[in-house]
């Protein structure tokens, strides 16, 4: 009789399917979803993997809920009353085609304005404006199309969830049939039952099927228990028409059970169940062991290398202290300037906040908060100074999540990822071939070996080592950069760190430190009362000659400015009951002589009369020249600075000669300068404050904010560095470049181990027991080089 299957599902139609379009459903859940998707032109869903879909579930009146106004504020990880964003958990994501369609949820809902799914771990990150779908018609959407979200007590309480433990299970399940499996073999192994003819034990004679029966019952669980991962994903890839590495297992599991069964059944022999459940253990086994190091380095990063940046703290008594952003817990007065970033939710408690959250959301229309009301992690604060308390800890995952954003992502492709993605497409069809072509060898020449040469060749040879290879070097190193105070976005930005070839450095905040930094005034006297608004306006700015500034002028109280505005690359106007104020540049204030102004000056106007300017004496960090010398050997380098010319000389003096020396650089001008290299083909590194150098850290290949007292956060740099490891800058590109080779050594490694397991396997010297073990030994083997490999590189960093 024939079967009909579910178009959208893949399900078998019981009874009379439901027919639509010319095609057959399951069910009026399945059509309903096909007609949805087709009707907002979302069928090619059906074009990416054949019957991907899954059924939706009634669910009427189950999140009600949902429209409780607390359980939203939990839920949601960021709420401001116009936009919302809400991280959910689908059990069902398994392919490509639901990666596809919930990325595509704004097709189905205008109102969803991104979607980002992480496929590991089942979850999707939804933003959408509240007043057009609220979370209750989101997940009733998501439901519909057969992807119901799974929210427990836990998310609300927002406590962690518990790990899965079915491999685990599974291994346990595996581990305890191959023991008895090998202790039923044992007279096989001795000849101990062979036959009464022959003189054998009478008792294992007798019982000699009972033990083979007994081994094909242990069989059972484990190949449609402990290996239904290898049969899951070998369908799921031959559904999609892709031979991936799981299919030359799962069949390797299939024919030894077969074969196995077939033996015991016609009395050929005791079949291969040792083989069989000894091939599944160790491959759990090897999984196993590679998922909890991948899971202990994740766990390293994520808790332990905290972003090297600044947060400005309030005492209780209104002192101002600089702490790593790590330390600020619950309850904490911060003090936010202007373009810095929040850095944990609370509550407005001074100032006129106007903030911008596309950092968040990707909205970037600025929002207005009063005092009292919440304001969120990850939103930039464009309009002076507030104050803020906060109402939990940093959270170092979520700040990671942010930077990692798909609003900021480029091309997340990188040669290693596109090298491993093409040998596992062609790995799967070299090893089928070799297998059939030495099984039809043996099955000629010696018909006894003919299936142990078929599995063993499946089973030995394995692309997973050469997958390995990158993500645990460029992890581990990852760990080990942010143990150094040297925070990377992600491993991609190490593999494009080994390949610049041209290094470009800001000069202010940059090479140079406002630690150390001196100043004296010149010119006509300030009154209190412009003392005390130079003070206040330039608390709120985060420009690095401000914050020296800042340090060195005396008390004052602290007063809410009437207007402030920054003028990038110019300076700040500011105003408090009738008088206004310009800080900045020369021109921005209006002195237009040119009377020595080669110096580092803050020059200062009040009420559009020039009153006078602070000289700075600049103090160039600890071993600007032993850093530029090093770099110059195997770099091209050159300053790119806003300042005037005033340093130019002292420059020359420190840097190696003939390094190119730009002055008076404008924000675009830095820019124009980076994207010309990059079109003569250079791989450009920009090292910025990553304030005024955001546009220039965007467009380099990769961009280096140095970070010394302030919040540099953002999502144009690709790494963030300590300044006191400003001396190490050099130590890390060349660790990025040996890191690469590392990952070359263990593509070597690997194909030897390939080509010498399969010429054993070939030639009939390999049992398949032997080659279960070897496969996952290759990949640990893989990690453990990396690890060791990158750990003695990494001692060797200062």
């Amino acid at each position: 009789m024939q079967t009909t299957n579910c178009f959208h599902c893949g399900d078998t139609c019981t009874g009379t399917p439901i027919t639509f379009d010319e095609k057959p459903f399951c069910c009026a859940g399945c059509k309903t979803v096909y007609e949805i998707f087709s009707s907002n032109d979302l069928s090619y869903y059906y074009d990416l993997q054949e019957a991907a879909g899954t059924t939706p579930k009634a669910i009427e009146g189950k999140y009600d809920f949902l429209d409780n106004e607390e359980i939203i504020s939990r839920l949601t990880e960021f709420n401001d009353g116009a936009v919302q964003i809400v991280n959910l958990y689908i059990p069902t994501i398994h392919c490509s085609s639901c990666i596809w369609i919930l990325e595509n949820l704004n097709k189905l809902n205008p109102q969803v304005t991104n979607s980002q799914v992480d496929f590991p771990q089942k979850t999707i990150r939804v933003t959408y404006k509240q007043e057009g779908i609220s979370l209750k018609e989101l997940v009733l959407l998501l439901t519909k199309i057969g992807y119901e979200p799974y929210i427990s007590l836990e998310d609300f309480e927002g406590s962690k969830k518990t790990t899965d433990k079915s491999l685990l299970y599974k291994l346990g399940v595996a581990g305890f049939a191959f023991g008895n499996v090998m202790f039923l073999s044992f007279p096989e192994y001795f000849d101990l039952g062979s036959s009464a003819a022959s003189g054998g034990e009478y008792w294992l004679n007798k019982y000699q099927d009972v033990f083979r029966w007994l081994m094909f019952v242990f069989s059972l669980p484990v190949v449609f228990y402990a290996a239904s991962d290898y049969f899951v994903s070998a369908f799921k890839g031959l559904r999609a028409k892709i031979l991936n590495i799981d299919v030359p297992i799962a069949l390797g599991i299939v024919v030894l059970f077969l074969r196995s069964t077939f033996d015991i059944t016609f009395n050929l022999g005791s079949g291969f169940f040792d083989s069989l459940t000894g091939l599944v253990f160790f491959l759990l086994l090897g999984k196993f062991f590679q998922q909890r190091t991948y899971s202990f380095l994740s766990f390293e990063r994520d808790y332990k290398s905290y972003f090297p940046i600044a947060i400005t703290r309030l005492t209780p008594n209104g002192k101002e202290e600089t702490v790593p952003v790590q330390e600020i817990a619950k309850g904490d007065r911060i003090l936010i300037r202007n373009e810095e970033m929040i850095p944990v939710d609370g509550k407005l408690t001074y100032g006129n906040a106007q903030i911008d959250y596309s950092f968040v959301s990707g909205e970037s229309e600025p929002v207005s908060k009063k005092i009292g009301e919440q304001i969120f992690a990850g939103g930039k604060q464009l309009s002076g100074v507030i104050e803020m308390i906060a109402s939990k800890s940093v959270s170092q995952s979520y700040l990671t999540q942010l930077w990692g954003n798909a609003v900021f992502k480029t091309d997340k492709a990188t040669a290693f990822q596109n090298l491993t993605d093409s040998i596992g497409k062609r790995f799967t069809i070299g090893v089928l071939s070799i297998a059939f072509l030495a099984t039809a060898f043996w099955l000629f020449y010696d018909p006894g070996k003919a299936l142990n040469v078929f599995t063993a060749v499946l089973i030995i040879a394995c692309p997973c080592a050469i997958a390995l290879a990158s993500p645990f070097t460029l992890g581990n190193m990852l760990r080990i950069f942010g143990k150094k105070k040297f925070y990377i976005k992600n491993t991609q930005t190490i593999e494009q760190l080994a390949k610049i070839d041209t290094a470009i450095f800001d000069k202010t905040g940059t090479i140079t430190t406002t630690q150390k930094s001196t100043a004296h005034y010149e010119g006509m006297p300030l009154t209190p009362d412009e003392e005390s608004i130079l003070k206040n306006t330039i608390r709120a700015s985060n420009h690095p000659l401000s914050r020296s500034l800042y340090d060195l002028l005396k008390e004052q109280d602290i007063i809410t400015l009437d207007e402030y505005e920054e003028h990038i690359g110019n300076g700040l106007k500011s105003s408090k009951d009738d008088i206004k104020m310009k800080i900045g540049s020369a021109n921005f204030v209006g002195k237009f002589t040119t009377e020595n102004l080669m110096d580092t000056s803050i020059y200062i106007s009040s009420n559009n009369a020039y009153k006078g300017r602070y000289v700075f004496h600049n103090q160039y960090r600890e071993g600007l020249s032993s850093v530029f010398k090093n770099m110059s050997e195997t770099l091209n380098l050159a300053i790119l600075s806003g300042d005037n010319e005033g340093e130019k000389e002292r420059l020359e003096a420190l840097l190696p000669k003939m390094t190119p020396l730009y002055f008076n650089q404008k924000p675009e001008t830095k820019l124009n300068f980076i994207k010309t290299l990059q079109d003569q083909g250079k791989k450009v590194l920009m090292v910025g404050d990553g304030l005024n150098d955001a546009g220039a850290l965007a467009q380099s290949n990769v961009g280096i904010a140095i970070s010394e007292n302030i919040n540099v956060f953002s999502p144009a740099c690709d790494a963030i560095l300590d300044a006191s490891k400003f001396q190490q800058l050099y130590q890390y590109i060349l660790a990025s470049r040996k890191s690469i080779q590392i990952i070359k050594m263990s593509f070597v490694l690997s194909l030897l181990y390939n080509c010498i397991g399969l010429y054993f396997a070939v030639t009939g010297q390999l049992e398949p027991v032997i080659a279960a073990i070897l496969m996952p030994l290759s990949s640990i083997s893989i990690v453990v080089f990396t690890t060791i490999m990158t750990n003695l590189l990494g001692r060797k960093l200062s």
